[in-house]
């Protein structure tokens, strides 16, 4: 019968690489769901809605810059 031997080191390694796999899987599939849904129109896309909410004007931004002088 063999005995093996697992120092810290070799624990912490197996342990590290058991996290990764989980969270790589959770993110790798929460990423395909989303494009599945996207794909289907379920979800809008955020490339879209990233400045939605922004609304700059040009005079906005000259107004900015008479009162910073």
């Amino acid at each position: 019968m063999y005995f093996l031997y697992f120092d810290p080191g070799l624990g912490a390694m197996i342990i590290q690489a058991i996290v990764a796999a989980v969270a790589g899987v959770l993110l790798f599939s929460k990423n395909l769901v989303y494009k599945i849904k996207l794909f289907f129109g379920a979800t809008k896309s955020q490339e879209d809605e990233l400045f939605d909410d922004i609304n700059i004007e040009d005079s906005d931004i000259e107004n900015k810059k008479s009162s910073d002088d």
